[in-house]
């Protein structure tokens, strides 16, 4: 009989010195709270398809994405799966929940292989009794990501397809939120397509009419943005949305 494979919290490793650069807050603290972050920090290869936060499980740890790409979903077992944000690299998530000391109210799943990092609750606490800089940082993650939520909801209630993929594009270009993409993000159609809700090829379309707007680049195995803030307010012009199948 073969064994029961090992859950992402058994195959939890230290982190490289590559992927400690690749944490934001990290270099936030002084000297002794960083060598106390580090020795708490654990990072694990997370495989496609697996979970890291599931609804009604205690929240342990404080996660971000060191590589790869997750997203945040509701419960879908009693109707339609609602995706509510992507995750790429540089985003650290869940802090909301851990200040309260709560169990999830979603499940955050990877779309691609993807490297994560994981901070113990009680590590993350003692940062913020003892650091003013984290605190802030902290405090800027909450405040950009009810700003976020705030367009999300926005976005759900546009029924233009170009104008969706257009603004939940820009939300995985925020620099506050995601410093670990820059300009480029590795990301493919169908990845896309999973966090906005529409087919690969509505997807395609859509990125396509984006780039003769001069807004992003398509490059090989993801894109470029060329332009974040008119990607943000992009209208299409009067007339130049595709007509409807018949």
């Amino acid at each position: 009989m073969a064994d029961a494979p090992l859950s992402l919290r058994q195959r939890a490793r230290r982190p490289t010195p590559a992927e400690l650069d690749a944490i934001p807050w990290l270099k936030l603290l002084d000297a002794p709270q960083r060598e106390g972050a580090i020795a708490s920090l654990a990072v694990a290869d997370a495989a496609p398809g697996e979970r890291l936060c599931r609804i009604g499980r205690p929240a342990n740890f404080w996660f971000g994405v060191v590589d790869g790409l997750l997203k945040m979903n509701n419960d879908d077992s009693t109707g339609q799966a609602v995706t509510f944000t992507g995750i790429p690299p540089g985003g650290w998530f869940g802090e909301g929940t851990l200040l309260k000391r709560e169990s999830y109210r979603y499940n955050i799943q990877a779309l691609r292989p993807s490297v994560v990092a994981g901070l113990p609750l009680d590590s993350f606490h003692a940062l913020l009794d003892g650091s003013i800089a984290f605190n802030r940082f902290v405090l800027d993650q909450l405040n950009e990501r009810l700003g976020q939520f705030i367009a999300a909801r926005e976005t759900d209630r546009i029924h233009d397809p170009d104008v969706r993929v257009a603004r939940n594009l820009a939300a995985l270009f925020h620099p506050t939120l995601y410093p670990g993409v820059g300009k480029g993000l590795r990301i493919t159609q169908q990845e896309l397509g999973y966090l906005v809700g529409l087919s690969r090829q509505r997807v395609n379309q859509a990125l396509h009419r984006l780039g003769s707007a001069g807004l992003i680049r398509i490059e090989y195995g993801g894109l470029r943005v060329l332009d974040l803030q008119e990607l943000r307010r992009f209208q299409p012009e009067a007339g130049s949305r595709p007509e409807a199948p018949r």
